[in-house]
C-alpha cells in the first residue's frame, strides 16, 4: 500500500452547535499565522464547519504545524478529501474503505458524528459499521498499528460523509473531542464536571499527580454549592471556598474546606496558594481584571477560570480579553503562559487555564 499522503481539500472542524462562526473566524485567522489561507463554509448550527484551503497542498502542513491545543472553538479536526456522497444503503462500507485506501496506513479508525439531534441519530449505524469497516480496512493493510495516522469518517447524514486523517498528539483523543465523563453522584452540582473537563485538556494525562498535589491548597471564587470545590477534595487539596452563599455540608465534612464568606471579587488569600478556580458568571471584562489582579500579586501559581461570552463578535472579543490578560502581566513583569478551549460542558462561555511561568 502507498504511503503517500494524497492532497487533501479541506479541515473539517468539529465544534459546538451555534458556534460555526466562531469556529469559521479562528481557523482562518490562525492558519494565516503559519501561512495558509482559505475559506470555510458551514450549515447554521450543523457542529461542523468546512476549511478548504486554497493550496490543497497546505492542509498537512496545517494540521502538523499548527497547535491544535491552542485552538479554543474547535472540538476535534482532520484533514480531509471531499464528501463521500451517495453512500449505498446496502454496502457503505465498500465506498467508505475505497476512498480511505488512497491514505497512508493509518493506527486506528474513528467514526464520529456532528454533536447535534441529528448526529446523534447516527451514532447507532457508527456502531454497526465500526467492526466490517476495520476488518476490511485491515485486509488490504489501510489499519495497522504502526500507522502513524487516525483515520476519521465523520457521518453527517446516512448516505454522506467526511473521510480523512489526524495526526495524535495534534488532535482531541476523544471521539469528537468530547471526554465521556460521569457526574458523580456525591458532587454538590453538575458544575464539577466543568473543572474536570478543562483538566483533561489542560493537564498532561500523566501528571495529575504532580499539577494537582494532595495538601497544597487552592482557591475557589464564587464556590458554592461546591461543584468545583468537590473536584478538588478528590483531589485531595484544601481549599478556601470563597462564597457568600452556603457550602454543601458533606464537603465541609471532610475538613479539607474553608468557607470564607465573602465576595470573590473582594477577597485576598492569606497565603500563596498552588491553584485558583474561578466560575463567577459576571462582564469577562471584570474576570479578566480579576484574575490579573491574582497573578500580578502572584497570590497562585495555576488558575482555572470561565469566561462569559458576549452576544457579537465573540472570537474578536474572546483575543481581545485574553490579550488583555497578557498585557497586564507583561506590564507587570509576570510571565505566564494560557491556553482556553469551549469545553462540552460549557455553553455560552469559554474556559481558560493559566500559569505562571517562573
Amino acid at each position: 500500500m502507498s504511503q503517500q499522503v494524497p492532497s487533501f481539500n479541506h479541515v473539517i472542524l468539529l465544534c459546538r452547535s451555534g458556534f460555526e462562526g466562531e469556529c469559521s473566524a479562528e481557523i482562518i485567522d490562525r492558519a494565516a499565522t503559519i501561512g495558509v489561507t482559505g475559506y470555510c463554509k458551514t450549515d447554521k448550527r450543523s457542529g461542523v464547519v468546512v476549511f478548504t484551503a486554497s493550496k490543497p497542498a497546505t492542509v498537512m502542513k496545517l494540521i502538523e504545524t499548527l497547535s491544535f491545543a491552542t485552538m479554543i472553538f474547535a472540538r476535534q479536526w482532520f484533514a480531509a478529501i471531499d464528501e463521500v456522497k451517495d453512500l449505498p444503503v446496502k454496502d457503505r462500507v465498500s465506498s467508505l474503505a475505497q476512498a480511505a485506501g488512497r491514505f497512508p496506513r493509518c493506527k486506528e479508525l474513528w467514526l464520529e458524528t456532528p454533536d447535534t439531534n441529528e448526529g446523534n441519530s447516527l451514532s447507532k449505524l457508527c456502531k454497526g459499521l465500526q467492526k466490517p469497516l476495520q476488518l476490511k480496512l485491515k485486509s488490504f493493510g489501510a489499519l495497522r498499528a504502526s500507522g502513524r495516522y487516525r483515520l476519521h469518517m465523520l457521518f453527517t447524514a446516512g448516505d454522506r460523509a467526511w473521510v480523512g486523517m489526524s495526526l495524535p498528539g495534534n488532535d482531541a483523543p476523544w471521539l469528537g473531542g468530547i471526554p465521556r465523563l460521569r457526574f458523580p453522584k456525591a458532587a454538590p452540582s453538575r458544575s464539577t464536571l466543568k473543572l474536570e473537563e478543562a483538566w483533561h485538556w489542560f493537564l498532561p494525562a500523566d501528571g495529575w499527580g504532580e499539577e494537582l498535589k494532595a495538601g497544597s491548597w487552592a482557591v475557589d471564587l464564587g464556590a458554592a454549592p461546591g461543584g468545583w470545590t468537590w473536584q478538588l477534595v478528590q483531589r485531595g487539596l484544601k481549599v478556601m471556598a470563597v462564597d457568600n452563599g452556603p457550602m454543601n455540608n458533606e464537603l465541609m465534612l471532610t475538613r479539607q474546606v474553608e468557607h470564607h464568606e465573602a465576595d470573590g471579587f473582594l477577597f485576598e488569600p492569606p497565603r500563596a496558594v498552588a491553584w485558583m478556580v474561578c466560575d463567577i458568571a459576571d462582564k469577562p471584562a471584570r474576570v479578566i481584571h480579576l484574575m490579573s489582579t491574582w497573578l500580578v500579586n502572584r497570590w497562585c501559581r495555576k488558575s482555572v477560570f470561565n469566561l462569559k461570552l458576549p452576544m457579537a463578535k465573540r472570537y474578536l472579543e474572546v483575543c481581545k480579553l485574553l490579550d488583555r490578560l497578557q498585557e497586564n502581566c507583561d506590564a507587570n513583569g509576570v510571565k505566564i503562559t494560557w491556553c482556553a478551549k469551549q469545553l462540552y460542558h460549557d455553553r455560552e462561555e469559554i474556559t481558560v487555564m493559566v500559569r505562571l511561568v517562573d
